[in-house]
């Protein structure tokens, strides 16, 4: 099809070359639509709350299917498991964001993952994963993918060597995160991009933590990227979604794999991921502030052991993430002296931050992840993956960094001028 089958908007925008434009302006104007005005004339796009759609006639119904087979009527569609014009408008806006060519929004994060392995491995397929890797998506490779004869090397997070040599005949994806969660381990994305292109691998970022603000994996040679749209995207702890995020080619055919496994996301959260996005940028900026005041106050604590944040110098990937990274993101993971019950101590006496799992939202919350993510781990296990009794995961809002430190402040003072309590 050339762009004279096209609807006239669609022409105007296939032609015009695409103008870089920042963050915040993508955030709050991508994916409005070609023509203004919207529906009604709307301001925001409206939510279109249907289950399936209309057709005049016969004649208007295969004309669409004679459009759909040769790839036109992408404005439209017939069933809601297939597209929504709310959740287009959300996809959009999540495709510039992330320099990409097209978006597909999913019902959760985890199923964003779960659809594109499944969509992208046979039976008989390899992967190779980060050993740092969210756990539940180590825990699908190992388990429910073996389940169908695909099988899963994990290598150490930064061993290129140990990557390179993974990688087998077979081998049909690389996944990894960057950053890491607790760690906040950050990938060579160029690196890892050329030794999968060097293979003819496809590769598989994982850039929750870094959200598109940060860093944009696509623009580094990576094939596709994810997020969990539930955490920085969204930015106000109300909704579930997930997203994957690449070039035309790749995202058509996993659209066609949603359309079979069904994971899809509804219009009502659509339309409000679409609004949380708006302020995506304005969020990050004071999320980056946030992380570093708070990561460079904990590393001079003489109560704290170890800080792990990008945006540190004693970080060991601090390099890497100063050379790909805009800002190096509002979460900050650290160990304090002393065992599980004084980590669990200090985190009662904090009086800001709340107790939960998750990240990227206004409110600032903290975990304690031996008894959190891990709780049901033995003490041996958690050890073996890295998991320390004393680690403590503080995933910063936008609160006043100067309240958030003041608060850490006083709780680490607590604990240790009354060690057997307060």
């Amino acid at each position: 099809m050339t762009t004279s089958d096209l609807q006239p908007q669609t022409q105007i925008a296939a032609l015009a070359p695409r103008v870089k434009r920042g963050p915040s302006t993508e955030a709050v104007h991508a994916g409005a639509g070609a023509a203004r005005p919207n529906a009604y004339h709307a301001l925001t796009v409206p939510v279109v709350q249907t289950a399936t759609y209309t057709f005049e006639d016969t004649a208007d119904l295969c004309a669409f299917q004679e459009a759909r087979m040769w790839g036109g009527a992408r404005d439209r569609t017939e069933y809601g498991r297939y597209g929504n014009p709310t959740v287009a408008a959300c996809e959009a806006k999540l495709a510039a964001l992330d320099h990409g060519d097209g978006a597909i929004l999913f019902a959760s994060g985890m199923s964003a993952v779960t659809t594109v392995l499944l969509a992208m491995l046979p039976t008989g397929a390899h992967i190779v994963i980060g050993d740092d890797c969210y756990r539940r998506t180590r825990q699908f490779c190992l388990t429910f993918l073996k389940r169908l004869g695909i099988t899963t090397t994990v290598v150490p997070m930064g061993d290129f060597a140990a990557l390179d040599g993974a990688i087998q005949p077979h081998t049909r994806l690389i996944v990894s995160e960057s950053p890491t969660n607790p760690y906040l381990r950050v990938v060579d994305l160029v690196r890892l991009a050329e030794i999968a292109q060097r293979h003819g691998v496809k590769t598989l970022i994982d850039a929750t933590f870094a959200t598109p603000v940060n860093q944009c994996p696509l623009d580094f040679g990576i094939d596709l990227v994810v997020h969990s749209a539930t955490k920085y995207l969204s930015g106000h702890n109300d909704l579930l979604a997930g997203v994957a995020i690449g070039r035309a080619g790749l995202i058509d055919s996993l659209r066609q794999a949603l359309g079979v496994l069904g994971g899809v996301s509804d219009p009502h959260n659509a339309a409000l991921l679409a609004r949380g996005l708006k302020t995506l940028a304005l969020r990050v900026q004071r999320q980056n502030e946030n992380g570093q005041a708070v990561a460079e106050f904990l590393e001079a604590h003489p109560r704290v052991s170890r800080v792990w944040y990008p945006g540190l110098r004693s970080h060991p990937d601090h390099a890497i993430a100063r050379a790909q990274m805009l800002g190096f993101g509002g979460v900050v993971s650290f160990e304090i002296d002393g065992s599980l019950e004084e980590a669990s101590r200090f985190i009662d006496a904090l009086e800001i931050p709340l107790i939960a799992p998750s990240l990227g939202g206004c409110e600032t919350l903290v975990e304690q992840p031996a008894l959190m993510s891990y709780y049901e781990l033995s003490t041996e296990e958690r050890l073996a993956v890295g998991i320390k009794d004393n680690l403590v995961r503080l995933a910063l809002g936008v609160e006043d960094a100067d309240d958030l430190i003041a608060d850490l402040e006083q709780a680490l003072a607590r604990i240790y001028s009354d060690p057997k309590g307060f």
